[in-house]
């Protein structure tokens, strides 16, 4: 299964890596480990706004996250130079902007899940957590950071 065929077919182009918004690095490769900075929502190429519970809706957060997948593998493409050399989705964080009585964070980080298991397959499982917190960096609805495992 080659994962840019998948991609083209879902028709899902790969972003650039997108500059760091402040004093951090946008991965880090350590053994065949990459960790991946925290990415968050963008709509239209400007934060995606919102918090779930108030103004924002499950269905509208898990296309937020899902949108986040795509920028986190544009972003491990750029760290790996083939998407192919995946051999696992590790592990997701993700955080969610949300009311204090909104509970539903984990069906909002399933837009992210959902897609990458699409595009990697078995190899797109992954152990995850999802929080509920009070702000994201510029009022975005959703932030979430991917650890990847890379073959040869």
């Amino acid at each position: 299964m080659n994962v840019y065929d998948t991609l083209k077919d879902l028709h899902i182009s790969l972003p650039p890596v997108a500059a760091p918004a402040a004093a951090y690095v946008p991965f880090v490769q350590t053994g065949n480990l990459v960790f991946i900075s925290g990415h968050i929502a963008k709509k239209d190429g400007k934060p995606w706004v919102g918090q779930l519970g108030a103004n924002m809706q499950t269905p509208e957060g898990q296309e937020a996250a899902r949108a986040i997948a795509i920028d986190l593998m544009g972003t491990l493409h750029a760290a790996v130079g083939d998407l192919n050399r995946v051999k696992r989705i590790v592990k997701l964080m993700s955080l969610v902007n949300s009311t204090g009585s909104f509970t539903e964070q984990h069906l909002v980080t399933n837009g992210a899940s959902e897609l990458l298991g699409q595009v990697f397959g078995e190899r797109g499982a992954h152990a995850r957590s999802a929080f509920g917190v009070a702000q994201i960096p510029l009022g975005a609805c959703v932030e979430i950071e991917m650890i990847a495992e890379i073959g040869d």
